[in-house]
């Protein structure tokens, strides 16, 4: 076994676990009809990205809306709303991840930039996808863009008060080299 086996069974643990919080959540946010606003699916997707390596955040991030899609039906792969969430999920855990990089002192710019990056991926893709459609594509990128805000704002208030908390219990989650602040 490798020194980092080790590192890549976290990872893989991590990833696992956050991408079947990433299936689970919407369902229970869909059930009292809140899911598109609080985007329930991105939440566990970004928290992933604190807390593993870029690769393993950028494959579950893209990986998690396709199986959820062919698991659920949600989202749909016609119109292609799973492959724009599935953009929308690689760019906010991949960007948390490479901005993080474990260093505590960098959560503020990671998560804001991931936040902000990751809802113009989102808009992006709803605009093409509008396009494509022959929808109006400014009313329906907009409309995405306004009707996420509260998830933007959950994910704004969650992600610290999780982090600090998985750092301040000294959890296994965040058992990367805390000497690099």
């Amino acid at each position: 076994m490798t020194s980092q086996a080790p590192d890549r069974l976290r990872s893989m643990v991590v990833s696992a676990a956050m991408a079947a919080l990433a299936l689970i959540l919407p369902i229970a946010f869909h059930a009292v009809g809140l899911g598109s606003q609080f985007l329930p699916m991105l939440l566990p997707l970004l928290l992933n990205g604190f807390l593993v390596p870029l690769p393993w955040a950028l494959l579950t991030g893209a990986a998690v809306p396709l199986i959820s899609s062919l698991a659920t039906g949600m989202p749909p792969m016609y119109p292609p709303v799973a492959l724009q969430m599935s953009l929308e999920g690689a760019a906010i855990g991949g960007i948390a991840s490479a901005i993080y990089g474990f260093r505590p002192k960098r959560l503020w710019p990671a998560l804001l930039t991931a936040v902000l990056v990751s809802r113009l991926v989102g808009v992006g893709a709803m605009w093409l996808l509008a396009r494509a459609f022959g929808l109006p594509a400014g009313f329906v990128s907009a409309a995405m863009l306004v009707k996420g805000l509260p998830g933007v704002a959950l994910q704004i208030v969650v992600i610290p008060l999780a982090i600090g908390q998985l750092r301040r219990s000294r959890n296994i989650l965040v058992a990367r080299d805390d000497s690099q602040t």
